[in-house]
C-alpha cells in the first residue's frame, strides 16, 4: 500500500494534499527489550551471554509479520512506534552490528507499509540496560567503563528481576513487587551511565575510552547503531523518522552532591518513588564498596504518595562494582574523596554550576543529544522527523525541553495514569491521583484530570521552533493484570462476556476521550505478539503486562478480533484524515462521533473516518451539516470519506444502525 510522506505544520500532521492528519498507533512491542526466543526476565540469566544474544524474532517472527500487522490495521491503528534497542543493534562489542538483525529489522518496517501503517522507530531503553534492570545498552557499555555488572546484585547498585525472583516458586514475590524496576534510576550503576553518557566532558573529563572521552564514546556509539537503522530504511516512504530515546534519565546532572529526593522540592519538583532517597554522594559511596544507610521511601496507603519510613543501608556487605585494576572516575576526577572508611563530597555544586553557569540536564544532556539525533539520521533522509521526549517524572513535574529544538521536532512525550499502572487496579468511582493526592470520585472527574495532565503534556509543543509542533503521546496504556489477574481467571473459567474487561474499557475509555478532546495523536503501550496470561510472565518482561493482544485470548484464529483485550477501549471511530482544519471530535460509549472541520474544498482528497464494525455492525448511519459533503463507506476498510462541497464548517455525525 502506497503511503504518501508526512510533514509538519505549526501543530499538525499532514499530508501531501494538505489534510491534517490524527496519527493514532501501537507500541510495538514491549518484548522487543529483551533476545528471542528465550531471553525474556521470566527465564533466568546471569547475562554472560550478552555479546552472543539474539533479537531477530522481535516483534514477532517474519512469517507471523502479516497476522499481527493486519490485526493492528484492522483495529484502526494507522502508525507504530516500532521497537529496537542499541543492544539488538551492537551487542556483540563496539563497531560490531548485527546485519542479520539489520535486515530483520528493515523487512518489519516494510511488511508495516504494505498494511498501510507508518513507523517511527524507537530506541527503547528503560534503567540503561538488562544487567541494570531493565533494557536499552549493550552489557558492553557497562564494562568499558569500568563497571562489574556481575557484583551490582552483591553490592546493590540495581534491582535486577533475575538476581531477586525465585523461578521455581514463580506467581508474585515479595523479593521482587510490582513495578520495582524503576527504583533502578536511583541506585548507583544508573547514575554512573546515565552522567557519564549525558556529562562526562564535563564532570570526568580525563576519562578516556578509546582516545575520546567516556560521553563521546558511548554517546558516538549510541548514534553509530541509531545511523545503522537509519541506512536500511532510507528510502521506505512509511518511515517518519526516529525517537530521540525513550525515557533518559538525568543521572546526577544538575543535582547537588548530597541531595536526596525525598519529594517535591525546588531543586527536583518531581514526585519521588517509593524505595531509598539515594543522594549522588550515597551512590558513589555504594558503588565503591562502602555500606551506606538511605532514608526509605514507601507508599501511604490512602494517597499513595511516598512517605519516609526509616532508613535502610545500600551495599551492607562492602562490595565494590568496579573491575579489578578499575577506579571509579568520579573519585579520579576529585569529584569526592574517602577519609577513614567514609565518602567526603569535596564541591557540593559540582554536578550543577560550572564557573558561573548553572548546569542543567536539558540545555547540557538533552539538547546535545536531540541535535545529536536530527543530525544522524538527516544525514541519512534529510525529511525525517524527530519524536523528542525527556524523563517522564520530569515531564510530569513540567521540566523544560531544551530551548534549542531541532528543527522539525515533535513532542513525543509520555503519559500515564500512575496510579492504574502501579496499583494494578482501576475504580472509576475513587481513583487517587500520585502526582497530587487529589481523589476523583467519577468517571467524569477522571476525565477531566487526564485532560489537564495530557495539555500539561502537550503544552511545550508550542515553544518549538516553526511556530509550534505537534504532540504525539509516544506511550500511555493499562495494565491487563489488573486486580491480581482477575480477567485471566474469568477467561479460563470460560467467561466470554463483556463484564470480564469491563474496568479495562472503562480506563481505556477515558484516556482516548481526553486524547480526542485534545486532538492529540498517540500510539498505545502496547502490543505483544508473545504475551501470556501469567502474572510472572505478561509482556516478557519484569513482569509488566499491558499488551492489547495475547495468544491466551485467542479463540478463534480466523477471527481478528480474537486475541484482542478489551478491545472496546481501544477500537473506536476517529478522523484519520480531515479535509481542512480538525476543530473538535468526540466519541461516547453510545457509538455516536461528532465531529466539526473547517473544511477546505481546495485540498483535493476527502476527509476519511475510522468507523468500526465493532462499533457500527451494519455501517454508520451518517448525517453531514454545515457546508454539506459528499459521502463514500468502503465496508471492508472500515473507513468512510466525506468530500466537502464548499469552504466553511462541516460537521459530520456517525450513529450506529442497531
Amino acid at each position: 500500500m502506497s503511503l504518501d510522506r508526512l510533514s509538519l505544520d505549526g501543530t499538525r500532521f499532514v499530508d501531501e494534499s494538505g489534510r491534517q492528519v490524527i496519527l493514532r498507533g501501537v507500541n510495538l512491542g514491549g518484548d522487543c527489550k529483551v533476545p528471542y526466543p528465550d531471553g525474556g526476565t521470566n527465564f533466568p540469566s546471569d547475562f554472560s551471554d550478552h555479546r552472543e544474544v539474539s533479537f531477530i524474532g522481535r516483534p514477532f517472527p517474519i512469517d507471523e509479520a502479516d497476522e499481527h500487522l493486519g490485526r493492528l490495521k484492522h483495529w484502526g491503528f494507522n502508525v507504530l512506534r516500532l521497537l529496537t534497542t542499541w543492544e539488538a543493534v551492537e551487542h556483540a562489542g563496539p563497531g560490531r552490528y548485527d546485519t542479520d538483525y539489520l535486515d530483520y529489522f528493515a523487512e518489519v518496517c516494510r511488511r508495516a507499509a504494505d498494511h498501510g501503517l507508518y513507523v517511527f522507530v524507537d530506541f527503547h531503553q528503560d534503567v540503561w540496560s538488562r544487567m541494570t534492570g531493565g533494557d536499552g545498552a549493550p552489557g558492553w557499555t557497562l564494562e568499558a567503563v569500568g563497571l562489574d555488572f556481575t557484583k551490582f546484585h552483591a553490592a546493590g547498585a540495581a534491582h535486577v528481576m533475575q538476581a531477586k525472583y525465585d523461578y521455581a516458586r514463580g506467581g508474585r514475590q515479595d523479593a521482587y513487587p510490582q513495578m520495582s524496576w524503576s527504583s533502578n534510576g536511583r541506585l548507583p550503576a544508573n547514575g554512573v551511565m546515565w552522567t557519564l553518557f549525558f556529562a562526562g566532558r564535563l564532570f570526568t573529563p580525563d576519562f578516556q575510552i578509546d582516545g575520546r572521552n567516556v560521553q563521546d564514546f558511548l554517546q558516538g556509539s549510541y548514534l553509530g547503531a541509531l545511523g545503522q537503522v537509519a541506512r536500511r530504511l532510507k528510502d521506505l516512504p512509511n518511515v517518519l523518522g526516529f525517537d530521540t530515546l525513550n525515557e533518559p534519565n538525568p543521572g546526577w546532572v544538575g543535582l547537588p552532591l548530597s541531595y536526596r529526593h525525598k519529594g517535591p522540592s525546588e531543586i527536583n519538583p518531581a514526585t519521588a518513588r517509593p524505595g531509598p532517597a539515594t543522594a549522588p554522594l550515597d551512590a558513589l559511596s555504594a558503588a565503591r564498596g562502602i555500606p551506606t544507610p538511605v532514608p526509605l521511601l514507601v507508599r501511604e496507603p490512602v494517597t499513595g504518595r511516598p512517605v519516609e519510613a526509616g532508613e535502610t543501608v545500600l551495599n551492607p556487605d562492602g562490595v565494590s562494582i568496579w573491575l579489578e585494576g578499575r577506579e571509579c572516575p568520579f573519585e579520579r576526577a576529585g569529584v569526592y574523596r574517602v577519609e577513614g572508611g567514609r565518602v567526603v563530597g569535596v564541591d557540593e555544586d559540582v554536578f550543577r554550576v560550572r564557573g558561573e553557569r548553572r548546569i542543567s540536564i536539558s540545555e547540557d544532556g538533552y539538547g546535545p543529544l536531540f541535535h545529536g539525533v536530527a543530525e544522524t539520521m538527516r544525514a541519512v533522509n534529510p525529511d525525517w522527523l524527530l519524536f523528542a521526549e525527556i524523563d517522564p517524572l520530569g515531564a510530569a513535574a513540567r521540566r523544560r525541553f531544551p530551548s534549542q529544538m531541532p528543527e522539525r521536532s515533535v513532542n513525543a512525550s509520555h503519559w500515564y495514569d500512575t496510579t492504574t499502572l502501579h496499583l494494578k487496579t482501576f475504580d472509576p468511582q475513587r481513583s487517587p491521583d500520585f502526582l497530587t493526592g487529589e481523589i476523583a470520585t467519577s468517571p467524569g472527574q477522571i476525565r477531566e484530570r487526564f485532560v489537564r495532565q495530557l495539555a500539561a503534556r502537550a503544552a511545550p509543543a508550542a515553544e518549538f521552533p516553526g511556530g509550534g509542533a505537534p504532540t504525539l503521546i509516544g506511550e500511555f496504556g493499562i495494565p491487563y493484570d489488573l486486580d491480581e489477574g482477575a480477567a485471566y481467571a474469568a477467561w479460563a473459567e470460560g467467561r466470554r462476556d463483556a463484564a470480564v474487561w469491563s474496568k479495562h474499557e472503562a480506563a481505556l475509555t477515558l484516556m482516548y476521550d481526553a486524547m480526542d478532546e485534545l486532538l492529540l495523536s498517540s500510539t498505545q503501550w502496547n502490543y505483544t505478539a508473545s504475551n501470556r496470561n501469567d502474572l510472572a510472565v505478561g509482556d516478557g518482561w519484569n513482569q509488566e503486562d499491558l499488551s492489547i493482544f495475547s495468544r491466551d485470548q485467542q479463540d478463534d484464529p480466523s477471527d481478528r478480533d480474537s486475541g484482542g483485550r478489551a478491545v472496546g477501549g481501544f477500537c473506536r471511530p476517529y478522523v484519520q484524515r480531515a479535509q481542512g482544519r480538525l476543530l473538535s471530535m468526540r466519541f461516547r460509549a453510545e457509538a455516536r462521533l461528532v465531529v466539526e472541520i473547517d473544511a477546505d474544498p481546495a485540498i483535493g482528497h476527502p476527509t476519511v473516518i475510522y468507523a468500526p464494525r465493532l462499533r457500527f455492525p451494519g455501517g454508520p448511519q451518517v448525517t453531514v451539516g454545515g457546508v454539506g459533503g459528499r459521502l463514500a463507506y468502503d465496508a471492508p476498510a472500515q473507513v468512510l470519506e466525506v468530500h466537502a462541497r464548499s469552504r466553511g464548517l462541516l460537521t459530520i455525525e456517525l450513529v450506529s444502525k442497531d
